[in-house]
């Protein structure tokens, strides 16, 4: 799939409305997604991610990282760059250029903003915007050693395959809970970061 068509599927960050285009319509997911009666929590605090898709000559990749061991939530997860919204944050493309910026060290002008997926609600009470951009290599990453243990890329050809996208369950405080998995050679994305995949796979695909 090349940039174009990546382009011309996704749903655009200018409309406030959720509305985005002629037949788009902005959905909320979240971890409720595979788990009825799972509600989102009383108050939610805004974030964005990045998801950026660079395009390499062999086709396009996703950059993802590989979250530090010791941090107080979401220790050693695999994640996209991004966080929570801050007063200074115009809006959340800001705020996810911002936090790919201090976790990364990817320049926002080196990130051409392309559209959005749509708003994914965490039980952990975060309401994520992920905005798409493309990167153009050459780049210099500057990862952050607190925050970030790796960052490595994924081929966007992998996601869309059928069957990539894997459902799994586990106990969580007496409860069964089903999740999003994509198991990718010695890598596990789950959670959050592969229910936006789903999002950007059912994007693309149409």
């Amino acid at each position: 799939m090349n940039k174009e068509q990546i382009i011309g599927r996704l749903p655009r960050i200018a409309a406030t409305a959720n509305r985005t285009q002629p037949g788009r319509t902005l959905k909320v997911r979240g971890d409720h997604d595979l788990n009825q009666g799972m509600g989102a929590p009383a108050k939610l605090r805004h974030a964005s991610v990045l998801v950026p898709l660079v395009e390499r000559e062999g086709g396009m990749t996703i950059i993802f990282t590989q979250r530090t061991a010791h941090l107080a939530a979401h220790a050693g997860q695999i994640s996209f760059p991004g966080g929570g919204m801050e007063q200074a944050d115009r809006d959340a493309v800001a705020t996810a250029l911002r936090e790919t910026q201090e976790e990364i060290g990817l320049e926002p002008e080196r990130v051409e903003v392309a559209g959005r997926l749509d708003t994914y609600v965490t039980r952990t009470g975060f309401e994520i915007t992920p905005v798409v951009g493309f990167i153009r290599p050459p780049f210099i990453l500057n990862p952050d050693p607190f925050e970030v243990a790796e960052v490595f890329e994924v081929p966007l050809e992998f996601f869309l395959r059928p069957g990539a996208a894997k459902k799994e369950t586990r106990q969580f405080q007496g409860t069964q809970r089903y999740f999003y998995v994509f198991p990718y050679e010695d890598r596990y994305i789950w959670g959050a970061t592969a229910g936006m995949l789903v999002n950007l796979v059912d994007v693309l695909n149409g």
